[in-house]
């Protein structure tokens, strides 16, 4: 699997992100995390290649989170239902996501993007 950078192009963060890969000589093809929302299957594998816990991958700072109160219903939905929600709306997913066969980055964090990409 080539570098996969998902992001949303209005979002400062991952203009950052973006801009880092370039300055670093790291080539990746680019999506679009709304026009292309990451399926079930792919937000699963993502998930457990990340080793992290599925709640870092809601974008709880956005809109969309807020409205759907999602801070009070997480706790009490499945992992199978937490996905299904991520994938039907990009906005929920946090960005961007940096994804290769080694590494599965949610966020962007200089320091830790410099020791896994």
């Amino acid at each position: 699997m080539k570098n996969l950078l998902i992001w949303y192009p209005k979002c400062s963060t991952c203009q950052k992100a973006k801009k880092w890969l370039e300055e670093n000589q790291v080539t990746f093809e680019e999506r679009h995390i709304v026009e292309e929302t990451p399926a079930k299957e792919e937000l699963k594998k993502w998930i457990q290649q990340s080793g992290l816990d599925i709640k870092k991958f809601f974008n709880t700072s956005g809109l969309k989170y807020k409205e759907l109160n999602l801070k009070e219903k997480l706790p009490s939905m499945t992992e199978q239902e937490k996905i299904e929600l991520l994938a039907s709306n990009g906005m929920l997913i946090k960005r961007p996501l940096f994804i290769n066969d080694k590494v599965v980055l949610v966020g962007f964090k200089e320091k830790e993007w410099r020791e896994n990409i």
